[in-house]
């Protein structure tokens, strides 16, 4: 796993330096592990930029999960109005920050049981806060992720939950923080959906999708 993260790393550094992660990003000293749980909840089926924007913008009036769970869904549709879902968005973090502020004294948890059990926190979004927040062990696997694990043969695996799962049984622990960093990023400028840039890839030789593609 070392020589792939460093190869992904070596191929975006030789093709365009890779900007760091809308989550990452959006790690805050004042708000901590709140931001990223927001952040997280709202960067579903939202392009970075547009996630970014809105969390800054949405965290500059409101500070912490009791402010939030006061506003007025009115008011937090036209913050975040460029998310994707917003209105549905919009009531579901009121509802979080709600539930932080009463059920957990303004803290979020740094375990994936209670995350789970927040409205709207799937394993995804759960291990993001960990990774992100927290920096504790964890694999988040969203559609980069999903895909590149299957492309290089690490997994075979019809989603992501799966790919979750097969990770955590062939990875070190050690290497589980940088893998959502890097496959993401990857994913997002080299390894992508359509048109994979496989030429520039440093990887490509470990890669059963490229290999397959190539047979003489």
């Amino acid at each position: 796993m070392e020589r792939i993260l460093h190869g992904m790393t070596n191929t975006m550094n030789a093709v365009k330096p890779p900007r760091i992660t809308a989550l990452r990003d959006l790690h805050d000293a004042q708000t901590g592990p709140f931001s990223i749980l927001i952040g997280t909840i709202l960067s579903a089926r939202t392009k970075d930029e547009a996630t970014t924007k809105a969390v800054k913008i949405l965290f500059s009036k409101y500070k912490n999960s009791k402010q939030l769970a006061n506003a007025k869904t009115k008011d937090i549709e036209k913050i975040i109005k460029s998310i994707g879902f917003f209105r549905v968005k919009s009531k579901r973090i009121i509802e979080v920050a709600k539930i932080i502020t009463t059920k957990y004294k303004g803290k979020v948890p740094n375990n994936l049981e209670e995350l789970i059990k927040l409205p709207g926190v799937g394993r995804k979004t759960a291990n993001c806060v960990l990774v992100y927040a927290f920096e504790k062990p964890a694999i988040p696997v969203d559609i980069h992720v999903h895909r590149i694990s299957n492309r290089l043969g690490l997994v075979k695996t019809k989603n992501p939950e799966e790919t979750e799962q097969e990770l955590m049984k062939k990875i070190k622990k050690k290497y589980w923080i940088d893998i959502n960093d890097t496959f993401v990023m990857y994913g997002q400028n080299i390894c992508k959906p359509i048109s994979p840039m496989c030429n520039v890839c440093k990887i490509k030789k470990k890669c059963k999708y490229y290999n397959s593609k190539n047979v003489s």
